[in-house]
């Protein structure tokens, strides 16, 4: 869902650093690679469902989940330093947690398929939000992300399918992919138009995430895995670039996490008051 903004302005950089001038087209060699790296990290997800490994990626070290129920968002790279070159192309694998106190995941996930909401909640990368439709096999929905970095003023519309899986009352996960991505050109002046898929700059080509989430210890734990596809940083800039595109990586995940722990909480006073009134207007 919404967790995988957290990546749009390091790609929106990339796109502008690379080449401002010149359009690319992703390639069948790039995509190829894409798949194997997101097949790879769903047999990572298997583990974790089969107790392999932890549920959840705080509780893999002692002090991760101490550290996130005092308030502490961590954000680190899922695999590596957090990029992995492939042909023609650049994966982003960054990893993130929070703690929501005094929640739910009924609020959690009502939060989270608030998708109309998401312009509010995750202003200003997020221009515009709308849900398309929802069912037993997932929710559809539709945003515009805009964001200025460096000398970059990127926008992208995104259409995007996600599937819920519960694994009972306290624990489930969410896995997220675009399932369209459009480069906006002119974004917000009279000449705006769309650009064909896979064409454009290159800063975003394919999107994934799997997200955890374990409601205990008096609240729930939220942590995002995002993964992006988007053009290569030329050889000749990766000793100046991939710094900053570190920095942007933990940056926006960190504030993505804590957009979305606020908005959980607010969710849940209001909940509360709205049960306290219907159990004083009962009296």
């Amino acid at each position: 869902m919404i967790r995988m903004k957290a990546v749009f302005a390091i790609a929106a950089m990339l796109g502008g650093v690379a080449d401002r001038a010149a359009a690319v087209e992703l390639q069948r060699a790039t995509t190829d690679a894409w798949q194997e790296y997101v097949r790879h990290a769903g047999e990572g997800m298997q583990a974790r469902l089969d107790g392999s490994k932890p549920f959840l990626w705080v509780d893999e070290i002692g002090d991760r989940a101490l550290r996130v129920r005092q308030g502490e968002v961590l954000v680190a790279p899922a695999a590596g330093n957090g990029q992995q070159t492939v042909p023609n192309g650049l994966i982003h694998d960054w990893i993130g947690a929070a703690f929501i106190p005094n929640t739910t995941i009924e609020t959690l996930l009502a939060v989270v398929h608030d998708y109309d909401r998401y312009k509010e909640i995750y202003k200003p990368v997020v221009a515009d939000s709308r849900s398309i439709d929802s069912g037993a096999a997932g929710q559809a929905f539709s945003m515009v992300w805009q964001r200025h970095v460096v000398f970059v003023n990127a926008a992208v519309r995104l259409r995007f399918r996600a599937r819920d899986v519960s694994l009972g009352p306290h624990r489930g996960y969410s896995v997220v992919d675009a399932t369209n991505l459009q480069q906006v050109e002119d974004y917000g002046h009279p000449g705006e138009h769309l650009l064909p898929p896979d064409t454009g700059n290159g800063f975003i080509w394919r999107m994934h995430s799997i997200s955890r989430y374990e409601e205990r210890d008096g609240g729930v734990y939220l942590e995002i895995q995002a993964m992006l596809l988007s053009r290569d940083i030329p050889a000749s800039l990766r000793w100046l670039v991939s710094p900053v595109v570190n920095h942007l990586s933990i940056a926006s995940m960190s504030t993505t996490l804590r957009q979305t722990r606020q908005a959980v909480s607010k969710q849940q006073v209001i909940q509360e008051r709205l049960t306290a009134g219907n159990r004083k207007g009962l009296n």
